[in-house]
């Protein structure tokens, strides 16, 4: 991959990322990297239960201890009123438990001390007497009779049902399904996941009591959302607080909410009068923290014998832990699953989806996806494989059959969604050329009668990414338009302001390269500033793909309007009128006569000089842009997995992985492929390695990664990319979104090539227990942990 050092390019095009010079040099600046004068630091005593009543905390002996300034129980926030925060799901959620704990791991008591190792020690001097409880671990007993009820908070609560919620059209299907020719049904496990981000969570805190004014560091992907959520929780004028959001190291869904050590740090400097920093471990994030998935689901495709798919159905369970703190649009309790029709064509679907609570963190964020739209892809493409299998069809042969033609878009799903533009045929087929998948094919077919173990998978996905037409979507009443703000100087430099949080896509590149495209500033002159909300628009922040599609977009209105002002002021140096003004990458020159021409950096001056400017028109080049999308943008592509399984240890080498992307406009292809590559790299890890396990008594079995295992360098293939090009006409520049359609589209793909590895042992493609090496050892009559099972 050639990549150009030229950073004074201007436009689109390879550029090295500007955020690079500080993180490769180690001077990227994080929450854990700050040290204000005077700070304390917090720690969180933890429930070692998964369900067990609070009889007792006795604080006294921490409260001894020589260097602890505070211990916070939830009797003393319950003092304060709040015991209790509301969740993004319009739940609540427990700061820290006041009548009992519902999942190992919850918060119980936090203590300020002078230093970290001083917060840490004191947590051992707290004496908490728990009555322990039944948990409810299985979300498919979690709505039995006699299943321990969780939320015994609420009034009036029987049982632990959280929500129903269906799309589609029930009676049509069950029609098409009784006339079908052939019908395939399957129980698909989407196992609980977690986000694992490099930098785990933490915040700063410092109250300034003579102004009133709260600042808090946070490492959050949404710094608007959270000052109005801790002014709604905290009481406080949301224009005294201020989040500052610095460098992030990863966040992928789980720096969206607020957790409670966020509020026990505020709560900590309130009372102490000094500033509280939080941060948890790595034990602590991957137990207690923000998990994904945990969709228990069953599918059923109708199809006539030639392989044409005419229905589809999907009943969900889904596992939201022991509250409701998903973040999820409100009108959408199960995120975007309904695109679950995927990408084919045929004319009825109908799904349901029943949440339910279990002794369990919760959470269900969008992991890298656009809410719940890895599992809705995950679950399409493994039934059209078990269809393929039931018809004696190849897995490519049967997608392209039934995939959407270019001259159906704008396409309206089975379910109400808009897709707005594509050729998804020619990109299956370049994926396959890619591959050379007939001789992979004939390869396989040489193996197996030498009786080696080798699969081809596929999938093919559609994300809907850009979360933001406010006439659908909003969180907890909060519209999920963005805005921008650009700002000229008078020697021709700029600033853009965003409302969307970087945590490594490289939004101080991308957002500049875009800036440039419209004005022809060079994108090393462009300065882009995010994750501060004293300094940058309200936007409800980064997750589910949505930075480009809308913040982006933002920014291309304001540039837009930027230069439709300059054209006017240009024109009036020139002594000419602006239609006879022609532009061209910031140079405004006269129609027919190029000699005469003005340049970006010239305008800026005579618009903050002593020119008399054109009646109307106001003295300096700046624009401003709250951006409501129209619809949701469409980035789809075609996946090819080749795997080699080990007979005699069931182990897999993922060999080849082929992906071909269609993002719409590429502002920085080699941004978009860095991208691409994280998001394979999860999708072999949630397929082969990662999950989260619990043992019958809720203890978690993946609290460090020596149990989670991630995927490296070592597991993952030389990445063969391809891509195609189909712009979004619901976007300025034509971009769709890339972010995380890399982690949508490849599970399913290595899914699928371990089962056609295994076929030639009669393997149905039953719902694996963990991992494909323990569907080997179930083959073989060996068990597989049981502890484990609990989850399947």
């Amino acid at each position: 991959m050639t990549v150009t050092a030229d950073q004074t390019h201007v436009g689109f095009g390879r550029r090295l990322r500007k955020e690079d010079a500080r993180f490769l040099r180690g001077e990227g600046h994080y929450v854990d990297d700050f040290a204000l004068p005077g700070m304390l630091h917090g720690a969180v005593l933890r429930s070692p239960y998964a369900h067990a009543r609070v009889v007792s905390i006795d604080t006294s002996a921490a409260e001894a201890h020589p260097k602890v300034r505070a211990v916070i129980t939830g009797a003393l926030l319950e003092t304060l009123n709040l015991a209790w925060m509301p969740s993004l799901s319009h739940d609540v959620v427990a700061v820290l438990a006041t009548d009992k704990v519902r999942f190992q791991g919850q918060e119980v008591a936090f203590v300020v001390a002078d230093d970290r190792y001083a917060a840490r020690d004191a947590l051992e001097l707290i004496d908490v007497e728990y009555e322990p409880l039944p948990p409810v671990i299985d979300a498919r007993r979690a709505l039995d009779p006699d299943a321990a009820v969780i939320r015994d908070d609420i009034e009036g609560k029987a049982d632990n049902h959280i929500f129903d919620w269906e799309v589609g059209d029930q009676a049509a299907t069950d029609a098409a399904f009784a006339s079908a020719e052939v019908v395939v049904e399957q129980d698909i496990l989407y196992p609980r996941v977690h986000p694992a981000p490099l930098e785990t969570c933490g915040a700063i805190a410092d109250m300034d009591k003579v102004t009133g004014k709260l600042t808090i560091y946070c490492n959050t992907q949404a710094p608007h959302a959270h000052r109005t959520l801790y002014a709604i929780v905290a009481g406080l004028p949301e224009h005294k607080i201020r989040i500052i959001s610095p460098d992030i190291g990863g966040g992928f869904g789980n720096k969206v909410g607020i957790y409670p050590g966020y509020v026990l740090a505020v709560v900590g400097s309130i009372l102490t009068g000094r500033p509280v920093k939080w941060m948890e471990d790595r034990a602590e994030n991957l137990m207690s923290t923000s998990f994904a998935r945990d969709y228990h689901m069953h599918a059923e495709i109708a199809a006539t014998r030639e392989g044409k798919i005419l229905a589809l159905k999907v009943n969900v369970l889904a596992d939201h832990g022991a509250f409701n703190n998903t973040a999820q649009p409100t009108k959408f309790p199960a995120g975007f699953f309904h695109i679950f029709t995927g990408s084919y064509d045929y004319p009825v679907a109908h799904c349901t989806v029943k949440g339910v609570y279990t002794n369990k963190a919760p959470g269900g964020v969008a992991y890298a996806c656009s809410f719940r739209i890895t599992e809705a892809a995950y679950v399409v493409e493994r039934i059209v494989d078990c269809l393929a299998f039931e018809l004696e069809m190849d897995p490519a042969e049967l997608r392209m059959k039934n995939l959407l033609r270019a001259e159906q878009f704008p396409y309206m799903s089975p379910t109400g969604w808009e897709y707005d533009s594509g050729d998804y045929p020619r990109t299956l087929q370049m994926a396959m050329d890619i591959a050379g998948y007939d001789e992979l094919r004939r390869e396989q077919a040489e193996k197996r009668e030498r009786g080696e173990l080798m699969g081809i998978g596929l999938s093919f996905f559609t994300e809907g990414a850009g979360a933001g037409p406010r006439k659908h979507m909003d969180i907890l009443g909060l519209g999920m338009a963005d805005g921008a703000e650009l700002r000229v100087h008078p020697t021709g430099k700029a600033v853009v302001r965003i409302s969307v949080q970087s945590q490594g896509q490289g939004h101080e590149t991308t957002f500049a390269q875009i800036v440039s495209e419209i004005t022809g500033i060079p994108s090393d002159d462009i300065d882009v500033v995010h994750g501060d909300t004293d300094n940058t628009p309200f936007g409800l922040g980064t997750y589910g793909s949505r930075s480009t599609p809308v913040s982006g977009a933002a920014v291309a209105v304001a540039a837009k309007r930027v230069m439709d002002k300059a054209k006017i002021i240009a024109a009036a140096m020139m002594e000419v009128s602006p239609d006879d003004i022609e532009v061209d990458k910031g140079t405004f020159s006269i129609t027919g006569d190029p000699t005469m021409s003005k340049t970006i950096q010239e305008v800026a001056l005579a618009a903050h000089g002593s020119m008399e400017l054109p009646e109307g028109v106001e003295g300096h080049l700046d624009a401003a842009c709250v951006y409501d999308p129209p619809n949701l943008t469409y980035p789809y592509g075609a996946y090819i997995c080749v795997v080699d399984v080990d007979a005699g240890t069931g182990v897999v080498q993922v060999r080849r992985f082929i992906a071909v992307d269609d993002c719409g406009t590429r502002i920085n292809p080699m941004i978009v492929e860095g991208q691409i590559h994280g998001g394979l790299a999860d999708g072999i890890g949630m397929a082969l390695m990662e999950v989260i396990a619990f043992d019958e008594g809720g203890n978690c079995l993946g609290g460090s990664f020596m149990d989670y295992q991630l995927p490296t360098a070592m597991e993952c293939p030389s990445w063969e990319l391809g891509e195609t090009v189909t712009p979004s006409p619901h976007h300025p520049i034509g971009a769709k979104g890339v972010g995380e359609s890399a982690t949508v589209g490849s599970p399913a793909a290595v899914v699928n090539a371990v089962m056609d590895a295994l076929k030639p042992y009669g393997v149905r493609h039953a719902d694996m227990p963990l991992t494909p090496a323990q569907v080997w050892r179930t083959i073989q009559g060996r068990p597989f942990r049981t502890d484990l099972a609990i989850t399947d």
